[in-house]
C-alpha cells in the first residue's frame, strides 16, 4: 500500500509518499520566507502561500516517488491542531484528491504525527534507517507545542504534561527577537550561544504553576507541565538592566544562558517523566529537537534515545503518512463533511 500525505498546519507546505512498511519515497517541504520581516508567522499570509504552493508540492512528491495519483492507495492530511486557515488548504486538497478517486482518507492529529515520525524507516542523523517502536516516552518540542507523551502503542498516546503558556520553540523565537536576531529565532540564537558562556546569567529553568484538574494530564505528585513565560520575562528584565552597548557586548552570553535555561526546563520535566513512568526509552519530535545543546544533553541520559533526522523533526508530511499507517481510514464518502480544527479536542 502507498500513502500520500499532506501537512499545512503552519507555514510549511508539505507532501510525502511512503510505503506501508514506513519507507519514505518522497518528502517535500516548501518553507515560506515571507514571514521573516514580521518576526513570526502571519496566519493570513501563510494560508495564501499554501494556496499558491499546494498543487506544485503534491506534484513534486508524486514525481519524486515515481508515482501517479492513480497508484496511490490511501490519502492522509493533518486535521489539527494548527492555524485553521492554513490547515484548511491542505485538508481540503487532500479530501478532494481522495474523493475524486473514491479513495480511503485518514484525518491525522498533528501531535500524533510528530510521535509517528519515530516509526519511519527514515535516516537518523549520522545513523542508518531504522524505526523506533513503542513503548517509549516522547518529548515533543516545537514552535507551537511542548508536551510529554506516554506512548504504549502506535495508535495513540497519553499526555503527561504540556506547556501552560509559550511553547519551547516560541520561547526561542521571542528570546531571539529581544536580542535583535532574525526569524526563525531558534537557529539564530543557537549560533550566537555557541560563542557565549551559559553560566553568565541566571534565568529560571522552570515554572512553578500547576494545572491541577485540567485536561488529560496524569495526576503525579509533581506537575510535569512546562512554563516558559517566566523565562521570557526574565530575559526582558535583564535586558532592561543593561545599556545598549552592554547588550551588544554580552549578547552571546545572554543567548547561551537563555538557551541553557530552556534546555534545563525540557530536561528536568523529561527526567521526571521517565522516573514516574518507569520507561527507559525516549523519543523526541518537533523543530526544537534540532537544537544541538538539547541533543547533547539527551545523549547523556544513558538510555536508548531516538532523535529522527532534522527533516523529520520539523513539520513534514512523512510523519503524517506514518501516523496514517496505524489509523482507521474512512471510506468514501464518509469523510467529505470533515472539518479542520485549530485547538482543543478533535471533532467527532
Amino acid at each position: 500500500m502507498t500513502i500520500l500525505a499532506i501537512e499545512t498546519s503552519c507555514d510549511d507546505t508539505c507532501a510525502s509518499v511512503i510505503d506501508v512498511d514506513g519507507r519514505i519515497r518522497s518528502n517535500v517541504i516548501s518553507s515560506q520566507r515571507a514571514h521573516d520581516r514580521f518576526g513570526g508567522v502571519v496566519p493570513e499570509i501563510a494560508s495564501r502561500h499554501h494556496l499558491e504552493l499546494i498543487n506544485v508540492v503534491v506534484e513534486s512528491a508524486l514525481s519524486q516517488a515515481n508515482l501517479t495519483l492513480d497508484e496511490v492507495d490511501l490519502i492522509a492530511a493533518t486535521q489539527g491542531p494548527g492555524l485553521v486557515g492554513a490547515l484548511l488548504v491542505g485538508f481540503s486538497t487532500a479530501k478532494v484528491l481522495a474523493g475524486a478517486r473514491e479513495l480511503p482518507f485518514a484525518p491525522i492529529d498533528h501531535l500524533q504525527g510528530h510521535i509517528a515520525a519515530n516509526f519511519l524507516l527514515g535516516e537518523r542523523d549520522g545513523g542508518i534507517p531504522q524505526a523506533f517502536e513503542p513503548p517509549f516516552l516522547c518529548l515533543i518540542a516545537s514552535g507551537g507545542h511542548t508536551l510529554l507523551a506516554d506512548v504504549r502503542e502506535h495508535e495513540g498516546f497519553e499526555t503527561l504534561g504540556r506547556t501552560l503558556d509559550d511553547a519551547a520553540g516560541e520561547a526561542f523565537d521571542k528570546g531571539a527577537r529581544m536580542l535583535g536576531l532574525g526569524f526563525p529565532g531558534g537557529p539564530a540564537l543557537e549560533r550566537m550561544a555557541q560563542e557565549g558562556d551559559p553560566h553568565a546569567f541566571e534565568f529560571p529553568a522552570s515554572g512553578s504553576r500547576s494545572r491541577a484538574g485540567r485536561g488529560a494530564t496524569r495526576p503525579f505528585g509533581r506537575s510535569l507541565d512546562f512554563s516558559f513565560a517566566g523565562l521570557k520575562t526574565s530575559l526582558l528584565y535583564q535586558l532592561r538592566e543593561l545599556s545598549p552597548a552592554q547588550t551588544r557586548e554580552r549578547a552571546a552570553d545572554l543567548a547561551a544562558s537563555y538557551q541553557a535555561a530552556i534546555v534545563d526546563h525540557l530536561m528536568l520535566r523529561t527526567e521526571q517523566a521517565l522516573s514516574v513512568t518507569g520507561l527507559d526509552r525516549l523519543a523526541v519530535g518537533g523543530g526544537v529537537a534540532a537544537n544541538g545543546e538539547l541533543r547533547r544533553r539527551l545523549e547523556n541520559l544513558g538510555m536508548s534515545v531516538h532523535v529522527p533526522a532534522k527533516s523529520l523533526c520539523t513539520d513534514n508530511a512523512a510523519m503524517i503518512a506514518s501516523a496514517a499507517r496505524f489509523a482507521e481510514p474512512l471510506a468514501y464518502p464518509a469523510y467529505l463533511g470533515l472539518d479542520a480544527y485549530a485547538t482543543g479536542e478533535r471533532p467527532r
